[in-house]
């Protein structure tokens, strides 16, 4: 039989709230997640998950609905089981359209912890300083929806790098970086997974012009491992869906 704040079928529609909301036994929703559960038709009795992002997971009961208002009783608390244990930070080069939103959607449901924009020689298009925070708020709302529908318990930081050289340096922090470059024809990522799998990887991406050979040095010299992707080439919106595709599978988190 299912338990207080579970039901058969259908995913139990979940919602990132504020720690501070989750403190005694009820739960007050307004604004935007209010809106959300009117909007599915969610009835008293069924179930909803509360997350608040630090590793926690809430199981709850919606009691009442109205006036803008979604009030709730926390059955249940529990660790998060959806996290991967793998922290993969995704470095993609600013790209045409919608591009990079798509990355940002499909990145959150792989599990990405992060994905960070950084602009680089070859890019065709890159927002200004006026445009920027306007889209950094959108670019975090898709993150938000995305690791709501797929279960996340945390929504991935999306922000910007003001430089390539920033990229790079933020990237090698991890204790593995890759540098996923078009014209690397030896090493492969199997081959960097032989040993132990480490806690922390960082994933660099071009945009739609590929990097410069100038760009690969520099990448190599602040320490980036450089690694292909295959003899084909891959669109830039595919490329970092398909490294973290597969670097999540040698981590044993697919």
């Amino acid at each position: 039989m299912p338990q207080p704040g579970e039901r058969r079928g259908d995913p139990v529609p979940r919602f990132f709230v504020d720690p501070d909301l989750v403190q005694g036994g009820t739960v007050l929703l307004t604004g935007q997640a209010a809106q959300h559960i009117a909007v599915l038709r969610l009835r008293p009795g069924d179930p909803v998950t509360l997350c608040t992002g630090d590793g926690f997971d809430h199981a709850c009961t919606l009691t009442s609905l109205g006036g803008g208002q979604a009030a709730l009783t926390v059955d249940r608390t529990q660790p998060n089981q959806t996290e991967p244990r793998l922290q993969v930070t995704i470095f993609m080069a600013y790209a045409k359209a919608d591009k990079l939103e798509h990355v940002i959607q499909k990145a959150t449901e792989l599990g990405a912890a992060a994905i960070v924009a950084f602009p680089s020689a070859r890019c065709v298009s890159r927002p200004d300083g006026k445009s920027l925070p306007k889209k950094l708020e959108r670019w975090q709302a898709i993150a938000r929806s995305a690791a709501e529908q797929s279960g996340r318990g945390l929504i991935p930081q999306i922000c910007t790098a003001s430089s390539y050289e920033k990229a790079l340096e933020s990237a090698a922090k991890s204790e593995l970086a890759l540098f996923f470059y078009e014209n690397e024809r030896q090493i492969h990522l199997s081959g960097l997974f032989e040993a132990r799998c480490p806690d922390t990887i960082s994933i660099l991406t071009g945009p739609e012009g590929g990097f410069s050979p100038e760009e690969a040095l520099q990448a190599q010299a602040a320490g980036l491992r450089s690694c292909s992707l295959g003899a084909r080439i891959l669109r830039c919106e595919t490329a970092p869906l398909c490294a973290l595709a597969a670097v999540m599978y040698a981590a044993g988190e697919l």
